[in-house]
């Protein structure tokens, strides 16, 4: 994204994000936290609305959360970790959620007051994550999911400078991100729908490894978690996998045209798959546009890009 300045990479961003927050299709949230480890159980606790889709990873199954403990979840959304996260710090403890994004922030509150968290425990401030608007040492444990990628990689350190000022002593991160397996080609580095979309900024496990030790952080682990992330291009409205046709703004009207399978002879007006594309943007990490050439090949986004699990300490 060196073509592109950070002023225009946020604008594009949080267009994304305001279209994201009208998201409406249940099934397909599901089936993506699903394929990321969330549970049944996880799901059936949360507020219907609060999960949109845009996991990679389930950063609170590294996190340890205790009764009474102040977590801050980076990225926060309509608040899908947040109110896991209330759960399990209790009444006695602190769930915050920090965004950029007015229509997000919107969603979030609403579904906090449909379940009646009172402020002590859940709170969602707007604010960004290189400069988080928080005083100092007052998280036990910070979590992100999928966020981090969507940082210019010039101000990427700050978000890390910000998570050891943030916490506590012997607090930790725990995050879940798309990063490279290898470097990307610069036609899909500068593709901004791919980098709205969470693939294209994506960064590589050392240069993560080396924010978080400058940040000050120790014990730092970065690992694949292997999960599948064609699930984002793969899955249906209803939450179905194995077709070619994802929600619609998944893909540009003119992949969708040249589809088999979404080229009927016919339109059929009752399809949820093949129906007409709306002009309206994706939700993360669902690319808007295909990728260049060289993952058009295969058309497999696990060639280039993993889920992975971020876990580090500050001391």
């Amino acid at each position: 994204m060196d073509t592109r300045d950070t002023s225009q990479i946020y604008e594009e961003v949080a267009k994304h994000y305001s279209a994201a927050s009208q998201t409406t299709s249940v099934k397909y949230g599901e089936t993506v936290a699903k394929s990321f480890g969330y549970t049944e159980e996880e799901l059936a606790n949360i507020p219907e609305g609060a999960n949109l889709g845009l996991s990679c990873g389930n950063p609170l199954a590294i996190t340890s959360l205790r009764e009474g403990e102040t977590v801050i979840d980076l990225g926060s959304g309509a608040g899908f970790d947040v109110f896991l996260a209330a759960h399990r710090v209790g009444p006695t403890g602190r769930s915050i959620g920090i965004d950029f994004n007015d229509d997000m922030l919107a969603r979030a509150n609403a579904l906090k007051s449909s379940r009646g968290f009172p402020d002590s425990q859940v709170s969602f401030i707007k604010g960004s994550i290189t400069s988080i608007p928080v005083e100092s040492g007052i998280a036990d444990c910070i979590i992100s999911n999928c966020v981090i990628n969507l940082v210019p990689e010039a101000e990427k350190p700050l978000v890390f400078k910000e998570m050891h000022r943030v916490l506590k002593s012997g607090g930790r991160v725990a995050v879940s991100d798309i990063l490279a397996k290898k470097p990307l080609p610069e036609k899909l580095r500068n593709d901004i729908a791919m980098y709205v979309g969470c693939i294209a900024g994506a960064s590589e496990k050392q240069q993560y490894e080396n924010w978080l030790k400058d940040a000050g952080f120790e014990q730092v682990l970065i690992q694949d978690t292997g999960a599948d992330i064609n699930v984002y291009l793969d899955t249906d409205e209803e939450g179905n996998r194995g077709g070619c046709c994802a929600p619609p703004g998944t893909v540009k009207e003119a992949e969708k045209a040249s589809s088999s399978c979404c080229k009927p002879a016919a339109p059929a007006a009752s399809s949820s798959c093949c129906k007409p594309v709306e002009k309206k943007e994706s939700s993360c990490c669902k690319p808007a546009a295909k990728p260049e050439a060289e993952v058009e090949k295969k058309e497999d986004l696990n060639e280039w890009v993993g889920s992975y699990k971020i876990y580090a300490v500050k001391n």
